[in-house]
């Protein structure tokens, strides 16, 4: 057991009634950290490749127009931000589209417009 999660039983311990809530909620939570650690090293990684790559002599700092327009500038940064945008629909994709009471929402709209046909002939 982490520390954060020890601390928060031994200080919230009392308030949490069912224990399968709280699991649910710090996975979501560690998800979401997990997401933010990956898209802070695709940050400070990027910018370092990309600088370097535009800047191939050491010694002395200047810039080639070309080399600004370079497929390897860039590659790495696409197909990794590829992966990124996945990793970002699996923490918040499933929520943003299909929400905890969407099936609940359409089972109602649904159901009235049954009940709008049925009672359209009465």
């Amino acid at each position: 057991m982490g520390r954060y999660r020890r601390r928060m039983y031994e200080e919230y311990g009392h308030e949490f009634k069912n224990d399968e809530h709280f699991e649910i909620a710090y996975k979501k939570v560690k998800r979401i950290k997990g997401f933010y650690s990956h898209l802070k090293v695709y940050l400070i990684v990027n910018i370092i490749l990309i600088v370097t790559n535009m800047n191939r002599d050491f010694l002395r700092i200047r810039f080639n127009e070309n080399d600004f327009f370079d497929w390897e500038t860039y590659s790495t940064a696409i197909f990794w931000g590829i992966a990124l945008l996945i990793h970002a629909f699996t923490v918040f994709g499933p929520e943003l589209f299909f929400g905890s009471n969407w099936e609940q929402k359409k089972i109602q709209e649904y159901m009235n417009q049954e009940s709008q046909k049925s009672n359209k002939w009465q």
